[in-house]
């Protein structure tokens, strides 16, 4: 019988939680959509009356420490620095029949959450080609984009299929990759270069989509994401490259990624998720990982 997800939990009030949060409040109601925190946390949300294209956003905002209800289908949208947290302050809404979506950067989230809470309950996610951005207490969305979705690693397909009929009812933009594990590696590769290499330069799209040092830099870091992701068995090419840098070059060029708008702001960045993936594997592997090496020193 095919379990039907009412109501969903979204932990995380960035760009792409406030995103999700609104829109699904929007189709679901108020009551069947909340947004988990601790006290100080919501008292924060509350006071900053968080905005999203300039609209100030009605949230149901619930102390997750008083919850009781396991949640249905919960949504992480955290940095990876706060997930360990997260994972924590929300275990006792986490039933039996939970689902679990991660949005994160990187390939490890859902492993951290298949370790704590059981693999059958993850389905892996990956969030792209939104344009999506938040400063203060404002968020900013030009393109809300899709969730890739799949399962892989013990993953169960029947929980996929209950995220589909969610998403479907509620007219939530997705899609399902062929082979979900070189889908998610894909998205790396893309980010390893760009993210890491714009921040580095302390430029925007621009400075990677235009010929000099920054896209060649770029294109190097990519080249042993793709060395690295063989010897994990992923099926990762040149072409994969070629064609993610058709995306980049799409970009809009005065726009920046995610770990460009942390650095500039002093916030940590997620540079553990990219290039200390790459790092770590490379000397796994015995595989050189030099550009990579260098986005670790300067940004960890």
């Amino acid at each position: 019988m095919l379990k039907t997800i009412q109501t969903i939990d979204i932990v995380g009030l960035g760009a792409l939680g406030v995103m999700y949060a609104e829109f699904f409040t929007k189709k679901l109601g108020k009551e069947n959509v909340r947004i988990l925190a601790d006290k100080e946390r919501i008292d924060r949300y509350k006071n900053d009356r968080i905005t999203f294209n300039g609209e100030i956003c009605d949230f149901q905002y619930c102390d997750a420490a008083k919850e009781s209800r396991p949640s249905e289908l919960m949504l992480f949208a955290v940095k990876y620095g706060a997930l360990e947290t997260a994972m924590g302050e929300n275990a006792h809404l986490v039933g039996e029949n939970t689902i679990l979506l991660s949005v994160l950067n990187g390939i490890r989230s859902e492993e951290d959450l298949g370790r704590r809470f059981g693999r059958e309950k993850v389905v892996h996610c990956i969030a792209q080609k939104m344009a999506a951005m938040k400063e203060g207490n404002a968020a900013v969305c030009t393109n809300k984009g899709e969730l890739a979705i799949g399962v892989l690693d013990g993953g169960r397909k029947e929980n996929l299929v209950a995220v589909k009929d969610f998403f479907d009812r509620t007219g939530f933009a997705y899609s399902c990759p062929v082979d979900m594990r070189h889908a998610m590696w894909g998205k790396l590769l893309c980010n390893v270069g760009v993210n890491q290499t714009v921040s580095l330069f302390e430029g925007t799209y621009r400075s990677v989509q235009q010929e000099g040092e920054a896209r060649e830099m770029m294109k190097a870091a990519m080249r042993e994401t793709i060395l690295v992701a063989n010897a994990e068995g992923v099926a990762l090419s040149d072409q994969d490259m070629d064609d993610w840098i058709t995306v980049i070059d799409g970009l809009n060029p005065d726009g920046e990624p995610s770990m460009r708008q942390d650095s500039k702001a002093g916030r940590k960045t997620e540079v553990v998720l990219f290039a200390g993936t790459i790092c770590e594997l490379g000397k796994k592997y015995g595989i050189a990982t030099p550009v990579n090496e260098r986005f670790l020193k300067e940004f960890e």
